[in-house]
This record gives C-alpha cells, structure tokens and sequence, in this order.
C-alpha cells in the first residue's frame, strides 16, 4: 500500500489502513492532530474509554489525539470526520492498536546508532531519518536517547508508507531504552543522576520558609510530575509549578524558583513532555519573566 498524500486520497488510504487492522486518524497541518471540540475541551467529556482517565466520550468527532484513531469505516467515512478529512494534510495511526511498536529515528546519528545495536525490522525513511517498525507492544516513551523516541501505546506515529523488509519482533533492546541511563543532558536540564538539588539555600535568602519546607515541596512535585508516565506530564508540570508560586507569593524574596524550575522541567522531560513545552508551563506557573503560554 503506498503513501498518498493528494487531493481526495487521504480517506481512501485510510480506509484501506483500516481495512488491514490499523487504527487511524486524520492529522491537521503541521502534523498534529484536531483539536479537541468545544464539548470535549480540557477532558470535560470524561475523555474516551481507552484514555488514562477513562470516561465515556459521546463525541461524533476525532477528539482526544491518539484516542481517536479506529479502524471502524462508518466513523471514518461519517458525517462528522469529513471536514476533518478535507483539511487533513496527513494519516496518521496507533501503533499499539495494530500490535505494533515504531522506533523513531529522528536523524542520521540515531539512524546509524539503531544499524550498529539493534536487529534489522522493517523502515520505513521519514522527512528526517527512519521509523523502524517492530511488532510487539510496549509504554511510549520519548527521548530514550539523543533523536530517537519510542511510539507504540498511547502513542501516534505518522502514516508514510509501507516501508520495506520483514517486521521482527520487538527486542529486549528497544524494551530496556526507557531505563535510567547516566549521560549528558541538554544545556539547562538536571541530569538524572544529579545527586543534589538545585534549588539549595544560598538561592533563598528572602524566602520566609525553612529548607525542609522547600525540600518537601520540590520532593512532592516531582514525584506528581513522575506519575504522569503516560500523559499529561505538561498539564500536571504547570499545576505543581503554579501551587509552589503560590506558597511563595507573601515571600520578600528571592525565594530561587529560577532554580526550582529546572528541577520540575527535568521531571516533566522524564515523562515525554517536549523540552520546550515542558519549560514553558513551568515557568508559566512559577509566573517567571518572560514565560509564555506552553
């Protein structure tokens, strides 16, 4: 089956997806799923089944990202979803509901790394580098290592074609990436193994609490952060970053959240939530200067 990416041929490819057992979605311009409708914002629907949160979704249209995606063709060629299919500039599908898991290789050292360690699969070239499609499941995750994110489970990956060669199984390999690894992380990230804090007393001299108070503080936060493995890292990053502003603001300052926030940036980033987006509903919350909307 190829690719199609012209006028009028993007449901049909879809729907042939879905005829083979793969659960599809329409994605918008700048590769992204549809937004949430009116009645669904914020997960006020309780969101699909199948999400973290379960909850009945009475929705007719492609709401709730990866959620979304069925092999069902009454949904697909329904009323609903067809504006959503005459504006989509791409396919896009769940690799955990075919069975399947997509190592993205994001550039040509992540290619070459994947062709020096892991056994051969089935690739499929993107814009940039390579997805890699085993079959077996598992948890997605992003950013094992430099330029290479796993999509498989509550997860989308874009639909470019068949690729080329036999599928292997997933190997204990891909399986283990998501495990703790000690090696140098972006500028202004914590390393993993970073053994103090960073938000230390020297930094707090006008803050009207005590360091355990702070050190409790930031030990509770991260660890709310850390239990949104799956989604919603962002969202809970900003809450935990906008409550401890709040236990802050009768401070005289500085109270060093500056430091702090790097501490909840690396939490977030830990779970898949992108650098960038991660960064700025941190710094939102901590209503830091010059943070804007994540």
């Amino acid at each position: 089956m190829a690719a199609r990416t012209g006028p009028g041929e993007t449901l049909r490819a879809a729907l042939e997806l879905a005829a083979a057992g793969v659960p599809v979605l329409p994605l918008r311009a700048g590769k992204v799923p549809f937004g949430n409708c009116p009645a669904c914002a914020r997960c006020a629907c309780g969101g699909r089944p199948n999400m973290l949160a379960a909850g009945p979704c009475a929705c007719p249209r492609p709401c709730h990202a990866w959620a979304a995606a069925t092999t069902h063709t009454t949904v697909l060629e329904s009323a609903a979803w067809a504006r959503s299919w005459r504006e989509a500039g791409a396919i896009a599908y769940h690799p955990g509901g075919a069975s399947l898991t997509v190592l993205d290789l994001d550039d040509a050292d992540a290619v070459a790394w994947a062709r020096a360690t892991l056994p051969p699969t089935r690739v499929v070239p993107t814009d940039r580098g390579e997805h890699w499609i085993y079959t077996g499941t598992m948890r997605s995750h992003n950013r094992v290592r430099p330029g290479v994110d796993i999509k498989s489970a509550m997860s989308y990956a874009r639909w470019l074609g068949p690729g080329t060669g036999p599928m292997t199984r997933l190997p204990d390999a891909v399986r283990a990436l998501p495990e703790p690894r000690k090696e140098t992380t972006p500028r202004g990230v914590v390393s993993a193994g970073h053994a103090a804090p960073l938000w230390e007393r020297q930094v707090a001299t006008g803050c009207r609490h005590t360091p355990r108070y702070r050190a409790t503080g930031r030990k509770r936060g991260i660890a709310k952060i850390r239990d949104h493995k799956t989604s919603g890292g962002g969202s809970q990053a900003f809450g935990v970053a906008r409550f401890i502003a709040g236990q802050h603001a009768d401070c005289p300052g500085p109270c060093g959240l500056e430091q702090l926030a790097e501490d909840l940036i690396h939490a977030a980033v830990s779970v898949g939530v992108p650098g960038g987006y991660a960064r700025r509903a941190v710094e939102r919350g901590l209503q830091l200067p010059g943070a804007g909307s994540p």
